[in-house]
């Protein structure tokens, strides 16, 4: 049985994915599970995330042996690794693929979180990943990085459907948009079928309160705690519905594109003292996703408030927000960055830690 909160944020318009994937949930059938119980239809996944499921887990044993048989380098053992988990999992979703006509049913794998600022690189990887995995309903995750953005556009324009991640500030996701129309327009120019490629544009809303809320308490200012993360998100959708109106979009709409879809991202709520559920039930409308950690995605099926829309309507609310934490004396462009860069770093000592652990049981198996 599905859950009846659950069930109200998919038919409001959330399409509901998990932030998780190990071999693990594969082999045991709880990827399948969760799309017939809880509404899942796409999968994320990030260097950290790889990282839990695979240090210490026999479950990946099998392939390491036969990896260190071969004496590949660890950086191709972590790929065939965690492409192969991808792989398997893109096919669970397929189902969800084909009935929301290549909208979710997806899963996600990033680039190599060390070339988040290098583009040419960034480029020859995803097309590399995409090879690799050779399934239609993948997404290549990019970081919004500066050097992010055109490698974001030349992949687009190969045909390949791109998860555009560690967005945190309005104008960097402005610029993402902008990315994704010039790369949508140079692949309809290049001859895609511009029906088969998708993309999302991941903005972190959880990260933005933890760094506020801690700038705040050292204003002494409490009364505008754990509202920057929603507001910040909500005006994110106000840029959306401005760019996709524009006539450059209907263009490519009438060619046969899709839009770029919101995904909220770190939606798992880091400070006890809010509602486990405030970066779900606070950021609902028709049209976006919403990728979960399982715990958060049971809080939900469990207390969850899902209503019709909790974003539309509520813009002025959120400009005021902003407004309100500049007079109070934070730097909404100084905390946005530095979110960023952090982003790019935690991503990058979690694939260190992998490569670490994964060289030293290569060594071992050998």
């Amino acid at each position: 049985m599905t859950s009846k909160n659950l069930d109200a944020l998919s038919g409001a318009g959330v399409a509901i994915w998990l932030d998780d994937l190990s071999r693990k949930r594969l082999q045991t059938g709880n990827l399948a599970d969760l799309m017939a119980e809880k509404n899942v239809v796409g999968v994320t996944t990030n260097p950290t995330i790889f990282q839990k499921a695979i240090v210490g887990s026999e479950v990946y044993t099998e392939q390491l042996k036969d990896l260190a048989v071969r004496g590949v380098t660890v950086d191709e053992a972590i790929r065939m690794i965690t492409t192969a988990d991808v792989r398997a999992a893109a096919d669970v979703l397929r189902p969800a693929y084909d009935a929301s006509d290549r909208q979710d049913g997806r899963v996600s794998i990033e680039v190599d979180p060390r070339l988040a600022h290098s583009t040419a690189p960034t480029v020859a990887e995803a097309k590399q990943l995409w090879w690799l995995v050779d399934r239609e309903n993948l997404f290549i995750k990019i970081p919004a990085t500066r050097e992010g953005l055109p490698a974001i556009t030349e992949v687009l324009a190969a045909g390949i459907s791109v998860n555009v991640t560690l967005i945190f500030s309005l104008e960097r996701y402005r610029a993402v948009m902008d990315a994704f129309l010039a790369g949508i327009e140079q692949a309809k120019a290049n001859g895609h079928d511009l029906g088969k490629i998708a993309s999302v544009a991941s903005f972190f809303v959880s990260r933005v309160d933890t760094e506020i809320d801690k700038r705040l308490e050292k204003l002494g200012n409490t009364d505008l705690r754990g509202k920057a993360g929603v507001a910040n998100a909500r005006l994110a959708f106000e840029a959306y519905e401005e760019v996709f109106a524009s006539d450059r979009w209907k263009a490519l709409a009438a060619a046969g594109a899709k839009p770029q879809r919101p995904l909220w991202a770190s939606t798992g709520v880091k400070d006890p003292a809010y509602v486990d559920t405030m970066y779900v039930d606070d950021l609902i409308t028709r049209g976006v996703v919403n990728t979960m950690p399982e715990a958060t995605l049971d809080a939900e099926a469990d207390h969850g408030k899902p209503v019709e829309d909790s974003i539309r309507g509520f813009y002025a609310e959120a400009h005021k927000v902003l407004a309100d934490l500049a007079a109070a004396g934070v730097s909404y462009d100084d905390v946005v960055q530095l979110l960023e860069d952090e982003g790019v770093d935690k991503f990058e000592v979690s694939w260190k830690e992998l490569l670490e652990a994964v060289q030293g049981e290569l060594d071992k198996l050998r």
